[in-house]
C-alpha cells in the first residue's frame, strides 16, 4: 500500500514538538529555552508556544533553574512496559477534550491491513456516536472517515479497496460510481476535511481530517445531527487545528 498524503499544519506542529522532545530527552539534567532554540533551529516565539503546550500536556517539566526536563507523560509513552495503555489513556483524554470543545462525538480511525477501523472515540449523552447500521469496513465510500483514509492512499490502493468493498447505495446521497468516487478522492486537498452529508445515514453529517503518523494512515472525525449541519465546517476546521496532540502521541 502506497501513501499519497501531504503534510498538514498539525503534522508540522507535531514534528516540531517531537524535535523539542528529542532534544530535551538527550539532556537528562535539563536544557534551557535558549539552548533548545539553538539545537532545534525553531524561532523563539514558536518555541515558547510549543513549550507552553508541551508543559500543559505533561510532556516536559520546568525545574527550579528554568531548564526543561522530560515530563511524566513522555516517560510513560517511552516505556516499553507501559506504552500501550499510556498511549490509549493519552489519546482518550485528547478525544474527550475535543468532544467537549466541539460539542460533537469524536473518532480516531486507522486504515489497517486494508480495512477501516475505529480505534477510539469519545461520545456522551448529548454527543452520541453514529449508529453503525452498515459495517464501517464496507462503507468507506459513504463515510467521512472512509473517504479521508482512502484519500491518503494512492490510486491503485483505492481501486483495490473498492474492488473488495463495492460501493452500495445507503441513502439517496450515496455515491456508488467508482469513477466519480475515485475522481473526488483524487481531488481531495490534504488540508480540507472529507465530508459525509447524509451519505451514510439520513439525519447525520460527519467530517474527517488526516491524522497520519509515519506509515500508518489515520484520521480524526466528528459527527453531528443534521440539524447542527451549519456547525460542521467550523467544527472540522477546529478539529484539524487540534490534531497535533494526537499526531504527537502516535509519533512518540
Amino acid at each position: 500500500m502506497a501513501l499519497k498524503h501531504e503534510p498538514t499544519a498539525p503534522y508540522h506542529s507535531a514534528q516540531d514538538a517531537l524535535r523539542v522532545l528529542e532534544t530535551v530527552a538527550r539532556h537528562s539534567t535539563g536544557i534551557t529555552e535558549a539552548d533548545l532554540a539553538r539545537h532545534t533551529g525553531i524561532g523563539p516565539e514558536r518555541l515558547a508556544a510549543l513549550l507552553r503546550w508541551l508543559r500543559r500536556e505533561g510532556y516536559v517539566e520546568q525545574v527550579t533553574d528554568g531548564a526543561y526536563v522530560t515530563g511524566d507523560v513522555l516517560r510513560r509513552l517511552a516505556s516499553a512496559h507501559d506504552r500501550e495503555q499510556a498511549l490509549r489513556d493519552r489519546l482518550q483524554r485528547t478525544l474527550d477534550r475535543l468532544r467537549d470543545s466541539l460539542g460533537a462525538a469524536v473518532y480516531l480511525s486507522r486504515y489497517v491491513d486494508g480495512e477501516v477501523r475505529i480505534a477510539q472515540y469519545a461520545a456522551g449523552p448529548t454527543t452520541p456516536v453514529v449508529n453503525e447500521w452498515v459495517d464501517f469496513r464496507s462503507s468507506a465510500h459513504a463515510t467521512a472517515i472512509g473517504k479521508s483514509l482512502l484519500a491518503q492512499l494512492d490510486h491503485d490502493s483505492r481501486r483495490e479497496h473498492l474492488s473488495r468493498h463495492r460501493p452500495a447505495r445507503l441513502t439517496s446521497r450515496t455515491i456508488t460510481s467508482d469513477k466519480l468516487l475515485l475522481s473526488r478522492l483524487a481531488a481531495q486537498p490534504p488540508t480540507a476535511p472529507a465530508l459525509d452529508l447524509q451519505e451514510y445515514a439520513v439525519g447525520t453529517v460527519c467530517a474527517a481530517v488526516p491524522a497520519t503518523a509515519g506509515s500508518a494512515v489515520g484520521c480524526l472525525a466528528l459527527s453531528l445531527p443534521v440539524e447542527d449541519a451549519h456547525r460542521l465546517r467550523r467544527a472540522a476546521d477546529t478539529l484539524n487545528r487540534n490534531a497535533a496532540p494526537v499526531l504527537l502521541s502516535l509519533t512518540i
